[in-house]
Order: C-alpha cells, then structure tokens, then sequence
C-alpha cells in the first residue's frame, strides 16, 4: 500500500492541470519558489517548441497547506494552461459548444492515437490527444517537487545529466545535433541520468517481486512519454562478473565500496550508495516532416497530423524522471520510517537508520 499518493487530472489544452497528493507528514515547509523553478526547469532545453514560450508555468496551492507548512491533511495543487484562453470552446465540457474545430483523424505513428481510439471508441483523435500529451507532465514536476522537499527533510538530494543527443555524446555538440535535425523538419531524442544521494540503506525489499526498489523506479520512468530504456547502473554488458560487482571494504571502521556499477542497488533495495538511474527517450514522434499513416474516417493512406512540437525535449524529460524518482523515495521513506508529522517521521528515520 502506498503511503505517498496523489492523482493527476486535466488535458494538454484544458482549463488547468490538478494533482491531489495524499500522505505528506503534518510541519513540511512548502516552498512555492522551489516548485516553480522546478517547473520552470521543465520548460528549458534546447529545441523545446512554440508552446514554451506561452506556458508560463505557476503553481497554485488551495488545500493542504497554511502559512507555508503542510497540515497533514491532502494537498491540491493546480497549474493553469495559458493557452486556454485560445481553446476555451474547443476544450468546453458543455454540450452547446460542440465543434469539429481542431479534431483530426489521421493516426500519428509513435503516438496514441491509433490504440487509444480504439481502446476508448473516439473518432475525434483530439480526445486520445489531449490527455496522452507530455504536457501532463507538467502537474508531475509540481508533485515531485512536493516529494523533493520531504527528501530534502532527510538530507536527500537529486539531480540528472544528459549524456548523449542522437550521436552527440559531447556537450558542446548537442545543439548543433539537435540544429540539424531541427533543418530536416525532424525530431531527435538521446539519453540522460538520474541521481540522488544520501540515501538510507533498505529502502524496497527482495520478499516479492512488487517490492523491489528498482522495478518501481523502472516503471515509474518507462512510463514517461517517449522512454524506450531504462537503467539502474552500469550496463553489464562486456563486463565480466569479477570487475562488474561493487565489492566491499571497511575504511575508518566504515563499509565502502570500490566502484558502483549496481547504481545503488541490490537485491531490490536501496544499499546506500548513489542511486543512478539512466533511461533514453525515442525522437518525438510529431515532426514537420510527414510520416505515412491512415485516415481513421475515410481509411485511406495520408499523411500525419502535425500538432505543435518540439524538436528535443531530453532535458524536460530528465527534469520529470527526477521528479518521478523522487515520489517513488519519498513513498519508500514513509513505508519503512512512518510518521505523520515531520518531527515523528525524522526522529524515526534516525533511529533506524543510525543516521
């Protein structure tokens, strides 16, 4: 049973997107500027699209918090899309406002319109669109910076790198990377990591196989939109098992480590060393540049729908997968030390864990 939940609502061009968030201890210190900059973070990246420069995302707190520190009870946070004003019919909820302006039909290859209009029996391939669009994401980045501040409680911190767009494996090549695909009317993708420190050893568990630290976290970033792979670690491929495993040493009465290959992982939990968790995104699969598809109304060969776009957004998705990773600790920290108010749940985690 989860301890840290919340759920997610809204569309890409709906009114808002909202998140209630269940099971932050009472006495948090709730940092507005914080969230914000995490979900201006969100925004940045070289080869983000028009829309960015529309969203200006902000966070609304309306229930959960006073004066700044949480209560206890659910939080609600809710971020505005500023490009309602521009959908307000398009996206209405009542029926008089019914209008066929911006649907579309033509399945997008790499998107989920054509096994979302099936699963949900839409013709109008809006409605798969508007919710299985990444800007949903943005509502996440708020709730993961809400779990950022309890880890930050604990002395935990996070942060991500990229490690490679298309073939550029070199900083200072990404842009003209992403520069030539942007030419092509075509998108890229690449790799980035994921890391956070100072975690406590045993968080997760190898007694079932739904408990293991590092199939939560698989799933939590696989499900991201446009994440093909993910990695805990070193990949172990060429290695041999004598130079592959993190062997263990005492230094100053203390246990270390000679490397960290595992990423901070054994046996499903956490074993005190770095956590690192790599994941790549695939191209984004809207581009100027038309694939073939079919005509969901006429079922004639065409061309794809182009919808707004970006030409990279690896480094947004980093910013999400630290803000994913992050709720899947934050719910680990409260199943093994509990509390229900910030001072009960840090003498706990002191206790336990010999910190």
């Amino acid at each position: 049973m989860k301890k840290f939940r919340f759920l997610t609502a809204g569309e890409s061009h709906g009114k808002c997107l909202t998140a209630i968030i269940e099971g932050i201890p009472a006495g948090i210190e709730i940092d507005v500027d914080f969230i914000n900059n995490e979900l201006h973070r969100r925004q940045q990246g070289y080869g983000r699209g028009e829309r960015m420069k529309i969203e200006q995302d902000t966070v609304e707190i309306t229930s959960g918090v006073r004066f700044g520190v949480t209560i206890g009870s659910p939080i609600t946070l809710a971020v505005k899309n500023r490009d309602f004003e521009s959908w307000q019919k398009i996206m209405s909820v009542a029926p008089e406002d019914i209008t066929d302006e911006k649907s579309f039909s033509t399945f997008r290859p790499g998107h989920a319109d054509y096994a979302g209009s099936v699963k949900y029996n839409q013709k109008d391939l809006r409605n798969v669109l508007e919710r299985s669009s990444a800007r949903k994401t943005a509502i996440e980045v708020a709730v993961g910076a809400v779990a950022k501040l309890l880890l930050k409680e604990l002395g935990i911190t996070g942060s991500s790198k990229i490690l490679q767009i298309g073939s550029a494996c070199c900083p200072f090549d990404f842009h003209e990377e992403i520069d030539v695909m942007k030419e092509k009317g075509d998108t890229i993708g690449g790799k980035f990591v994921v890391s956070y420190k100072n975690l406590p050893v045993g968080l997760g568990s190898y007694v079932h196989w739904d408990k293991g630290i590092d199939g939560k976290l698989a799933q939590a970033i696989m499900s991201i939109p446009a994440i093909k792979v993910v990695e805990i670690g070193t990949n172990p491929l060429g290695y041999q098992g004598s130079n592959y495993h993190d062997e263990l040493v005492i230094r100053n009465g203390e246990i270390e480590r000679l490397s960290n290959n595992a990423g901070g992982i054994e046996g499903g939990m956490t074993n005190g060393e770095e956590l690192l968790v790599s994941a790549v995104m695939k191209p984004i699969p809207t581009m100027r540049k038309p694939l073939k598809t079919v005509d969901a109304k006429t079922m004639q060969e065409t061309e794809a729908h182009f919808e707004r776009s970006d030409v990279c957004a690896v480094e947004a998705c980093a910013v999400v997968a630290e803000a994913r990773v992050a709720w899947v600790l934050a719910d680990e920290i409260l199943l093994k030390y509990g509390g229900d108010n910030l001072e009960e749940l840090k003498r706990n985690y002191n206790l336990k864990s010999g910190n």
